[in-house]
């Protein structure tokens, strides 16, 4: 990954309401979400969802397609593991003395695989900024 590109997806994840936008789709899949439902689970009025979806596609953090009348919004799982790689890059490199073992530095133990992103993983554990009725809501599904 570039650094103009993690420059971009971390600027679209540096606000609160496109964060959450990207933790829940994460949860929900490689199945995604229509805009509505996204919209209601995290009580956004739908103007302000289409102006985050469209920062946060941009950035090709997220993905859309159609089905029927639906726009369906899913989380670009290549991209975000591109981004953790970048990120991680350079973990523990030469610093001496330092007590992290490989497996902790690398890219490939934090990335998400979307099979883990299903409902039982999404039952496993809350997201941290999630407002707490759409933890509850993502508990549910």
């Amino acid at each position: 990954m570039e650094n103009n590109a993690a420059l971009a997806a971390l600027a679209a994840l540096s606000q609160e309401t496109r964060l959450d936008i990207f933790r829940l789709l994460v949860a929900a899949g490689d199945g995604g979400l229509p805009a509505g439902e996204i919209a209601a689970r995290l009580g956004v009025q739908a103007p302000t969802l289409s102006f985050h979806l469209a920062h946060l596609k941009q950035a090709q953090l997220v993905t859309r397609r159609r089905d029927s009348r639906l726009r369906i919004y899913a989380a670009n799982y290549p991209v975000m593991s591109e981004l953790v790689a970048f990120l991680t890059e350079n973990c523990c490199r030469g610093i001496s003395g330092s007590s992290a073992t490989g497996a902790q530095c690398s890219p490939a133990a934090a990335a998400c695989v979307p099979a883990l992103a299903g409902p039982s993983h999404a039952r496993s554990r809350s997201p941290a900024r999630v407002p707490a009725r759409t933890a509850r809501s993502l508990v549910r599904s």
